[in-house]
């Protein structure tokens, strides 16, 4: 795969192979893995992570510099004695040499240590890599950390402050796991050697052929991914932390919707439904979700269940916004009513929702057009308010209490608390949303919030200037920690070093 190669003048330059290590710095810079058999042992070219960790399961994903089957050692011992070995898949050129493997018979609460190899056809094995993982629980508490926005308005990684570093303050938390909201990456975002910031310094990036120009191709929607894992930081953390995922636009281009024509000159094919085939291919190989649809809903016992919103695939098209069709909206007939039909038949203490787009933010698209779920009418709910109005007033009806939102999109933080009596609506119980991010790209805000659910911002990290490079700070993560005993939800919003910027404890309702 070339789109995810650095060219051997900017790994000199900079030093990176030596980050990676020897073998797989070389397996990087070898070229495309399907033109040939790269001698010597197979190599795993960017580590391994783990993903939806729930239960008893997990899925385990690595990739490798050839054709060859993966296998996993599975032990609760990091000697891996009386480990399990499991046969995974085959690992080849139509998965980009990705593979990822479902794990079972895990007990939950308990450490599971994991070891991936790749065997190719000569019966050579690639040097092993150890990941870990740990489903919380039914006794335990759980934390879990979320953000978005990774290597976004051109914002690399950049070797003088430390790569993408926010990934180890995450990693510092010691998560159950991490809910990546949205924008894994930016793939309608080319990442220049260097970019001149308004105080006079330079930003300096590692770059790759994928990132010089927007992504059309399979190929360089793979190579946005690959870029990405690059970072010692990331590769660091996803070897230790199990991850949830969900995506947003930039997986595909800005603000992207089914049926879209592109007029941007940058795009040779301008049929978004094209793009976003090829982009959600890439996403299912290079990160570790499950098959099915990307909105799921993920139980971790008495104390939550989480559910994992798309608000992409079946989004109606940019407009005003003010519409008063009730089968518009960004989720879709389907999605709507599991979502009300899981809340409603939930029983866990706290029913987080993951929503990659906020409720009360207004996110525009151009003159006159939104993208998002508010428009900036305060008056009663219109286009698609509509929808979640009727999730809102459902789900109220039926007593449905602990409902709590966790986003990201807007580049800056808040919490956001919405109240009927400040609402232009009054029929659904209060709730609060929290915004964080982004991990790694320009930061923005604050954004103008809409009244018709009665927002106030109870607090805001937003930058005193438009997208302030990563090296000003103002890049952030959220932390999610519930207590067994009293069953009560701290949220910690936290900067770019792991600093709690401002932390509010919920009460469990019964």
């Amino acid at each position: 795969m070339t789109s995810g190669l650095w060219s051997r003048r900017r790994v000199l330059g900079t030093g990176a192979a030596a980050t990676l290590g020897a073998a797989a710095g070389s397996a990087l810079l070898s070229g495309r893995a399907a033109a040939f058999v790269p001698a010597g042992r197979p190599v795993l070219t960017h580590g391994v992570q783990s993903g939806d960790a729930v239960g008893n399961s997990a899925y385990v994903w690595t990739r490798a510099d050839r054709v060859g089957r993966m296998f996993v050692e599975v032990s609760e011992r990091p000697d891996f004695r009386h480990a399990r070995v499991l046969r995974g898949p085959l690992l080849t050129p139509d998965t980009d040499f990705t593979g990822k493997l479902r794990l079972t018979g895990l007990r939950p609460g308990q450490k599971t240590f994991y070891r991936v190899q790749v065997e190719a056809d000569a019966r050579l094995r690639s040097e092993p890599l150890i990941g870990s993982l740990a489903a919380p629980g039914r006794n335990d508490g759980i934390r879990f950390v979320w953000t978005g926005d990774i290597a976004g308005q051109g914002y690399g990684i950049n070797p003088e402050i430390g790569g993408m570093r926010i990934f180890r303050a995450m990693r510092d938390v010691k998560p159950d796991f991490y809910l990546c909201s949205g924008d894994n990456i930016y793939a309608d975002g080319v990442i220049p050697e260097t970019i001149a910031l308004p105080d006079g310094r330079i930003w300096r990036n590692i770059t790759t052929p994928a990132k010089r120009k927007v992504a059309e191709t399979l190929d360089e929607y793979r190579g946005n991914y690959a870029y990405n894992l690059l970072d010692a930081n990331l590769r660091a953390f996803a070897a230790e932390v199990p991850q949830i995922n969900q995506w947003d636009d930039h997986e595909v281009r800005n603000n992207w919707y089914p049926g879209q024509i592109l007029d941007d000159p940058r795009y040779t094919e301008k049929r978004v439904d094209v793009l976003a085939a090829r982009a959600k291919q890439a996403y299912r190989e290079w990160v570790p979700v499950p098959d099915g649809p990307i909105y799921r809903k993920l139980s971790f016992g008495p104390l939550l269940d989480l559910f994992v919103l798309d608000m992409r695939t079946y989004k109606d098209p940019n407009d005003g916004n003010v519409y008063a069709d009730p089968k518009r909206g960004l989720l879709g007939r389907e999605q709507r009513e599991w979502l009300i039909r899981g809340l409603t038949q939930s029983r866990a203490s706290w029913k987080v929702i993951a929503n990659d787009l906020p409720l009360g933010l207004v996110v525009g698209d151009g003159p006159g057009a939104y993208e998002g779920v508010a428009q900036g009418d305060n008056g009663a709910p219109k286009g698609r308010e509509l929808e979640f109005a009727e999730i809102l007033r459902t789900v109220h009806r039926r007593g449905v209490e602990n409902i709590v939102f966790v986003t990201a999109d807007v580049h800056y933080s808040a919490a956001h608390h919405y109240d009927p009596a400040r609402a232009a609506v009054g029929d659904f119980t209060p709730f609060w949303e929290f915004v964080s991010g982004p991990a790694n790209a320009g930061a923005f805000g604050p954004g103008a919030l809409d009244g018709t659910f009665g927002p106030r911002a109870e607090f805001v990290s937003a930058p005193p200037r438009q997208n302030a490079s990563p090296a000003e700070g103002f890049q952030h993560f959220g932390e999610v920690d519930i207590d067994r005993h009293s069953r009560e939800l701290t949220v910690r919003l936290r900067d770019l070093d792991g600093a709690v910027l401002w932390a509010k404890t919920l009460p469990a309702a019964r």
